[in-house]
């Protein structure tokens, strides 16, 4: 991925674009010369901000905000879009947070939040742009696709996480639903595919990476011995939504430095 792959005409919209890996993809589709959208959905001075990195490097963006959880957000969020781009190539679902407890304690309401923005919000979000895609078909000279739907999950779609029980079930629910709407969904042209990342340097996880002690524990997870930036899953983000990964559909890409690989067992087989 050391060339840019091209995105030239294309316009796209990432959900939660206003920090962390959010902005990672933004950035990276805006290199690749993708007009962007950047959702947020509280912080308005953080998506300007995105927005006037973009346009200082010659590209386009601008920002919208929308609970991704609310349809008649996400409605207004795609009609804004349009009404700016006319339409849509790319959909990054990338919006997604963390309430987290013991099972136990976990409330009904904090269980609710997390599934109704993790999960129902990339729903909301497909169901808008496939529909997009399905009436504008192919655009020859733009795209071998007529849509490319990115699905932002993460290594807990398959690595349980105990204290996280409603984090790990919206990204184990993501890896379904991006297999099931691919399906359906491919012999229009569209690609679906779903982004793993393992431990990322961003503001939900700082915690886990803000002092040595805390960073030497992680690292125990991660056999490439190194934390990943948001500029990495934009690289990816990048490059699946080119032409470059047209024969890439139904599939999640963990971007994780080994994390899938259970390092637990590397002493203990």
């Amino acid at each position: 991925m050391n060339q840019i792959p091209s995105l030239k005409d294309q316009s796209a919209l990432v959900t939660g674009a206003d920090s962390g890996i959010g902005k990672g993809v933004a950035l990276a589709l805006a290199a690749a010369g993708a007009k962007v959208v950047i959702n947020y959905a509280h912080n308005q001075a953080a998506a300007d901000d995105v927005v006037a990195q973009i346009t200082a490097s010659g590209g386009e963006a601008f920002a919208v905000q929308a609970d991704v959880s609310h349809e008649d957000d996400v409605k207004a969020m795609f009609a804004q879009m349009f009404a700016r781009y006319g339409t849509i190539d790319i959909l990054v679902n990338n919006a997604g947070l963390q309430k987290d407890s013991k099972f136990i304690d976990m409330s009904l309401a904090d269980w609710n939040t997390v599934i109704s923005i993790n999960l129902t919000g990339q729903f909301l979000c497909s169901r808008e742009a496939a529909k997009e895609f399905i009436r504008r078909g192919v655009v020859e000279d733009r795209s071998m696709a007529a849509g490319k739907i990115i699905c932002m999950s993460s290594v807990h779609e398959v690595i349980p996480w105990a204290g996280h029980v409603n984090y790990a079930a919206s990204k184990g629910g993501i890896s379904m639903f991006m297999k099931s709407i691919a399906q359906e969904l491919a012999p229009h042209k569209i690609r679906v595919v779903g982004i793993g990342p393992g431990a990322i340097q961003t503001p939900i996880n700082k915690s886990a990476w803000d002092t040595p002690e805390a960073l030497d524990k992680l690292l125990t997870l991660i056999p490439y011995n190194r934390i990943g930036k948001p500029a990495d899953i934009g690289q990816l983000a990048a490059w699946l939504a080119s032409d470059q990964a047209d024969y890439i559909t139904g599939t999640t890409i963990f971007m994780d430095g080994g994390m899938t690989l259970y390092p637990g067992f590397a002493d203990n087989g």
